[in-house]
């Protein structure tokens, strides 16, 4: 394997990363349905947890623990999630030639959730097909 070949499929994965990354923000960006959980009614379903704990069979007992975990996990971490800002800055860089090599269609992009102006400032033309 050549040098060049060796950088161009290093290229390659670097760029499916960003992709990947930039892809996994806009996921976890998306609004969810119902009320947004603020970091009160997180412990006060905490708090309702443990009061629960001491009456219930084992097996709820044990679904209960895994959701005082995942509640306590989440205020641990905040909201903050992702700067999709700074994943959408390297996304934009290396889009089109990512797009052109794997054969994405802007139509594609746009049904994962890209939005038209990252397009735009990427670069990756409207296209019919």
């Amino acid at each position: 394997m050549t040098d060049a070949h060796k950088l161009a499929l290093a290229k390659g994965r670097e760029e499916g990363r960003i992709v990947r990354r930039y892809l996994e923000g806009i996921e976890a960006a998306k609004p969810r349905r119902g009320r947004k959980r603020t970091p009160e009614t997180i412990n006060k379903r905490i708090q309702a947890i443990d009061e629960r704990l001491l009456e219930v069979d084992p097996l709820t007992r044990l679904h209960l623990v895994q959701e005082k975990q995942l509640l306590e996990r989440e205020l641990a971490t905040g909201d903050d999630g992702v700067d999709i800002s700074v994943l959408e800055k390297d996304f934009i860089k290396v889009a089109k030639s990512y797009g052109e090599r794997k054969g994405i269609t802007y139509g594609a992009w746009r049904a994962v959730g890209v939005s038209v102006p990252v397009l735009q400032q990427a670069k990756i033309p409207r296209t019919r097909g």
